[in-house]
């Protein structure tokens, strides 16, 4: 932030942004008295940001205003939520509290512009404090623990906060290259999949594209280009398709309207990169919405109306069956009704059709504010208990004393990102489960008993063990034995939280042996290396190991007699122990700073990575292998290393988004010839003769590269596999896959991780 005198272009700035979001502030205010609060609101922050500007130099007002009308267009709340996103950054930014606020607003909106304050405080606080102080190391963590906690208290203030973020990242390219790849690994970790959870589909969309747009510019700038290529061109064609569906169902009576979309960028990127095909191949591009208003008094329900709908369609045109997806008779959790169906136009293209009634849509675009206006206005849905489940999961893990927040944060992350799958009992009851469970994680789910004394399971009528792993449709029964009990390695493969906090409650009552076997591990592993077991020497493994303040050393044992630590965790810390590294203890993020002037300047330098003595020291992550002329960022560890990651690299995204302080900027020097990079093509195509003995020859001969590895197979005249070898850069890996598609036969090559 700086400060200046404001200008009439700024005043006339405020004025017609202020103006805008008025125009939508009243749709959501049911009388004057609601919509003079919002303006009272606005009144006030306006003078006190005063003269106060942001990053890229326009009035700081204008981003209250932008969060606001985030809040009443994209989310739908209303005038409280409305004033507390304009008041949102007072209490932080200027000489006001609270108290002032409540005060002025009552005690609703003083709550909410409370709980946004907090998480602020301590999002930005993060960097300042001593990172040997172990409380403090998971601050980040704390800072999302904070925001799911207001999931509870008032929802309103993660949906504020959501809004706030997008905000953010909308105006991310005036922050410094450090401090946008930490906030993009925070908003991809956590914000995101809040945001998919909670419904916001919209703004997840937008967050993911930006994330896109920055961490690989390449890759977004070309399928950007592709995409507005494809949608001149197909655009006719769409309403080509669309014009029968139109006719069809305006004869059968249906008040609806018809809306055409393409996939968004990031949505293309990560299905090019999870299924390792070109754009081309990205059959489901197009997508056409069809929203109908039931009719008043219709005998049909709306699912029947769905169905109804579908088949005047699937009348019309032939429908690929394995991608229908009925989220109409099953919801998904967070609310989202649809039925979902792929069908083949006469042009010959796939295009998906999504058919929606309005309440329906609406939930879709405004996620839980939508399903519970709906709720409030006495519609009773199906799925209206699946959020306040999913809500009481969520405080359950929260107020869990067993967990530190680092942990929790790789809790709730895996919540809020996995899927759900359907299985049925014996008896052919429905139910579902997270994707990954195991038929011991059914069993708890049915009942905490059964699980308990659960010896093996069947399986679509199969005997099978307790580990495994369920698919979509399986019928499962459990066997249990009156003498059954929970066993340690249950932890190995137990996939769901519920199922885990229960198999450890019950050795809770067994602590005395499960201790002891917990100390029989921290003495095998300090003894292999190398340390001799002492107090002195579990006090030092405690202390290294992320674990909540005032953890007694027999607490550590129980832990990790039951697993809850890893017995790997204690080998590293026992190795970091041995090596006695001038307080730098494990994890080796763990580091201090005095200085957070001399922080910021480290972060803010820039880190070049040569072949040469005289560069920095550099380590190139094997996670994802990045090669001179990809987007990277850098960790830096405590002897001042730096691991090379790609920008879009989902381990650099998890640590930036829990120590967001070690983040800093790496560059490749310009001309390094004499370093080689592993890098891995996956090929498809038609097989012929002396196909293979063409390909392995450019790249050695003509390219001059080295290669580590070939793994090519045929089936039916299709050959498809991979080949690892050494490249220079980016451009000389992107030439030579200009030059092997050209080759006769060869259909695709794709770039993929090693």
């Amino acid at each position: 932030m700086s400060f200046s005198e404001f200008t009439d272009q700024d005043y006339e700035l405020i004025r017609k942004e202020y103006e805008a979001l008025a125009g939508a502030a009243r749709t959501r205010c049911a009388n004057d008295r609601e919509f003079a609060v919002v303006q009272k609101a606005f009144d006030f922050a306006n003078e006190a940001h005063k003269n106060v500007r942001r990053r890229s130099g326009e009035p700081y007002i204008i981003h209250p205003i932008a969060v606001a009308r985030i809040v009443v267009s994209d989310i739908g709340l209303g005038y409280k939520s409305i004033s507390a996103a304009l008041l949102h950054d007072v209490v932080e930014d200027t000489q006001y509290t609270v108290e002032d606020i409540r005060s002025l607003f009552g005690d609703k909106i003083a709550a909410l512009v409370d709980g946004l304050t907090k998480i602020k405080v301590v999002l930005d606080n993060q960097d300042r404090n001593k990172k040997n102080d172990l409380a403090s190391q998971s601050l980040q963590a704390e800072n999302f623990k904070r925001i799911l906690l207001t999931l509870n208290d008032d929802v309103r203030v993660a949906l504020i906060k959501l809004a706030d973020r997008l905000h953010n990242c909308r105006t991310i390219e005036y922050m410094p290259e450090y401090k946008r790849d930490k906030i993009l690994s925070e908003t991809m970790f956590i914000f995101i999949p809040l945001a998919h959870r909670l419904g916001l589909y919209g703004i997840k969309s937008e967050m993911e594209d930006i994330w896109l747009k920055y961490k690989e510019p390449d890759a977004y700038r070309e399928i950007s280009e592709l995409i507005s290529q494809k949608a001149s061109d197909k655009s006719a064609e769409i309403d080509e398709f669309i014009a029968p569906i139109d006719r069809a169902l305006t004869e059968a009576g249906f008040d609806f309207e018809i809306r055409k979309r393409i996939k968004a960028p990031y949505s293309i990127w990560k299905k090019m990169q999870t299924k390792n095909i070109p754009f081309d191949q990205i059959y489901d591009l197009y997508a056409v919405r069809i929203i109908f208003t039931p009719p008043a008094g219709s005998k049909e329900s709306e699912r029947d109306q769905c169905y109804h709908i579908f088949s005047i369609i699937t009348g019309i045109y032939r429908y690929k069956p394995d991608r229908i997806r009925d989220w109409v008779k099953h919801p998904k959790s967070n609310g989202y009704e649809a039925l979902h169906c792929t069908v083949l136009g006469e042009r010959g293209i796939w295009i998906e059709v999504q058919i929606r009634s309005t309440r329906m849509n609406d939930i879709a675009e405004k996620g839980i504010a939508a399903h519970w206006a709906y709720k409030r206005n006495g519609y009773i849905g199906e799925n209206d208990s699946e959020m306040d489940k999913w809500l009481a999961k969520v405080k359950e893990i929260l107020i869990n004393p067993d967990v530190n927040a680092l942990e929790l944060l790789d809790l709730i992350h895996n919540d809020l990102t996995s899927s759900e799958i359907v299985v049925f009992t014996p008896k052919g009851e429905q139910k579902a489960v997270l994707k990954g469970s195991t038929a011991l994680d059914f069993a708890y789910q049915i009942h905490t008993e059964i699980g308990n004394h659960a010896i093996a399971a069947k399986v679509n009528m199969r005997l099978v063990p307790l580990s495994q792993v369920l698919k979509t449709g399986d019928q499962v029964e459990i066997i249990s034995a009156e003498d059954g009990h929970p066993k340690r390695e249950w932890f190995q493969f137990l996939k769901t939280r519920r199922a885990r906090s229960i198999v450890s409650d019950w050795f809770k009552t067994h602590r005395e042996e499960t201790v002891e076997a917990g100390r029989g591990i921290v003495e095998e592993q300090l003894i292999v290396g190398g340390v001799k077991p002492s107090e002195d020497a579990y006090r030092k493994i405690l202390q290294a190991l992320s674990l909540p303040e005032g953890t007694a050393v027999e607490d550590m044992f129980y832990k990790v007699g039951i697993g809850a630590v890893k017995a790997e965790d204690i080998a590293a810390a026992a190795r970091d122990l041995k090596e006695e590294k001038s307080g730098w203890s494990f994890p080796w993020f763990r580091r201090s700073s005095s200085d957070k002037e001399k922080e910021k300047e480290k972060q803010e330098e820039t880190f070049i990575i040569n072949g040469k003595d005289s560069g920095h020291k550099y380590v190139i992550a094997s996670c994802c292998n990045p090669i001179p002329g990809d987007p990277v960022t850098g960790i830096l560890s405590p002897d001042g290393t730096v691991t090379v990651h790609k920008k879009s690299c989902s381990v650099a995204g998890e640590i930036a988004s829990k120590h967001g302080d070690l983040v800093v900027v790496p560059k490749w020097e310009e001309g390094i010839e004499d370093m080689a990079f592993p890098v891995r093509i996956t090929l498809r195509g038609i097989d012929r003769v002396g196909l293979l003995n063409e390909i392995s020859r450019y790249i050695s001969l003509v390219m001059g590269m080295n290669m580590r590895k070939i793994s090519l197979s045929t089936d039916g005249g299709i050959f498809e596999g991979y080949i690892d070898f050494y490249v220079h850069d980016r451009e000389a890996l992107d030439k030579m896959i200009r030059k092997l598609g050209s080759i006769e036969g060869v259909q695709n090559i794709i770039r993929t991780d090693i």
